[in-house]
């Protein structure tokens, strides 16, 4: 029976400078870089343009604005009857939610 190698089941990657082990197997671990180097780079830009420090912020407004991007894409490729999906609203209710998430997080910034 061949040894297999636990550590083979995982991957180490960065993110803003802070390390993570993620689970993964071997033949997704370029999948998954790609996917962390795209979460890096749009934290990063989060951060940048909001001049928060806050990382549970800058991940959450980060995670709405891939998944924007995604659900767009789909919504441009799927038309219901003529009319395409307006997606003004969607980005407004993520920055709505982007205020309130500061609201709520503003208070363990001082702690």
């Amino acid at each position: 029976m061949p040894e297999t190698n636990p550590e083979a089941n995982f991957l180490d990657v960065k993110i803003m400078g802070r390390e993570y082990r993620v689970a993964c197997m071997p033949e997704e671990r370029s999948a998954l870089r790609s996917a962390v180097d795209l979460v890096d780079d749009r934290m990063r830009e989060v951060a940048q343009r909001s001049k928060s420090t806050i990382a549970e912020r800058v991940a959450v407004m980060a995670a709405l604005h891939i998944a924007h991007e995604r659900l767009s894409e789909n919504a441009i490729s799927i038309v219901s009857g003529e009319t395409a999906v307006d997606t003004s609203d969607a980005r407004r209710r993520i920055e709505a939610m982007g205020a309130r998430i500061d609201t709520v997080l503003a208070p363990q910034s001082d702690i």
